[in-house]
């Protein structure tokens, strides 16, 4: 469509400063569509970190379920018989060498009855509305840190503190990623060394009309996004590496589980059979002792074993300790 007439002779006037108008107006239009680019990225990123996270911190609290669970009855059920016991002793009885790294003694017995205490109070509801939270933290930190020489009901008062408290529990447990901020106090996630914060403040860019139009911020506005999505694809890499942690934590409790119950009827067997004296039983019954003990301290050894640090790494002896008890098990 040829240009009017008055457009050729405002050309013919003043033929630069409309060049110029319709550069603008060109700029204005790549501005536009490279902060869609960098909108689109920071809510792709968004959403992924939100999904790693909210699945790490629902596999942390899955554990912690599955510890109270353990505690409350294998656990428990172990307690009862064991006690009844007089005179055992491990040394002489054969059949036990694949179990000699958990054998279990006195202290081990006290710090299972605490933890045992501890579950019983998880599952009675002392805690209303604290649950959720301790389970997190239970999950991911040892039991030796949830009891300390508090009352079982202050461990988990304290479990959900650490839980609130935490900057990564916190964030892991329900903080959402939103613009200005992590859903907790200082707007920042730690997570294995990762302080996202300065990365967040790209997500202001890209609220309403805040997204500046011309051609040169929208340049820089993109280059944040790219910049935030890489940090969000570390932090979603860390957060899969504790879901996964919490994952083999959560099938080997429920492996052990299933071996410690059956080793329990074993052993609620032999006192019914031999008495509550070790020194009478066959040496079939005391293996069967050995290994119903071996598997309570196998138990214990994942219970105070930390998943997390507490600035959000995942611990070294985690993957350790599990690989070592695994390798103990029967086939």
């Amino acid at each position: 469509m040829p240009l009017p007439l008055l457009a050729w002779a405002a050309i013919a006037l003043g033929g630069a400063g409309v060049v110029k108008t319709i550069d603008a107006a060109v700029d204005n239009d790549n501005a536009k569509e490279i902060n869609k680019d960098a909108g689109r990225i920071v809510d792709e990123a968004k959403a992924r970190i939100n999904a790693s996270k909210d699945a790490s911190g629902e596999a942390l609290k899955a554990v912690g379920a599955k510890k109270v669970y353990v505690l409350d009855n294998g656990i428990k059920r172990f307690l009862d018989l064991f006690t009844q016991l007089k005179n055992v002793d491990f040394r002489n009885t054969p059949g036990l060498e694949e179990f000699s790294k958990f054998r279990i003694d006195a202290q081990d017995l006290r710090g299972l009855r605490e933890m045992s205490s501890l579950a019983r109070s998880f599952a009675s509801g002392t805690a209303t509305g604290t649950v959720a939270g301790a389970l997190t933290a239970f999950g991911a930190y040892s039991g030796v840190m949830a009891l300390g020489t508090a009352s079982t009901g202050a461990a988990i008062s304290g479990l959900a503190g650490a839980a609130a408290t935490n900057a990564t529990l916190a964030w892991l447990g329900g903080g959402s990623l939103a613009a200005g901020g992590l859903g907790m106090a200082g707007g920042a996630m730690v997570l294995g060394g990762l302080v996202a914060a300065p990365a967040l403040a790209v997500l202001g860019l890209f609220m309403g009309s805040s997204a500046k139009k011309n051609l040169s911020n929208a340049r820089s506005n993109l280059a944040e996004a790219k910049k935030f999505r890489e940090e969000m694809n570390t932090a979603a890499t860390l957060c899969n590496g504790i879901r996964r942690r919490a994952y083999m934590f959560e099938r080997l409790l429920m492996r052990l589980d299933v071996l410690l119950n059956s080793a329990n009827n074993g052993l609620h067997s032999a006192i019914n059979t031999y008495g509550t004296d070790y020194r009478y039983f066959s040496q079939d019954a005391k293996k069967t002792v050995g290994v119903a003990a071996s598997l309570a301290k196998a138990v214990k050894t994942i219970l105070d074993t930390p998943i997390l640090t507490e600035d959000g790494r995942l611990t070294p002896e985690s993957l350790s300790k599990a690989n070592e008890i695994r390798a103990s098990l029967p086939a």
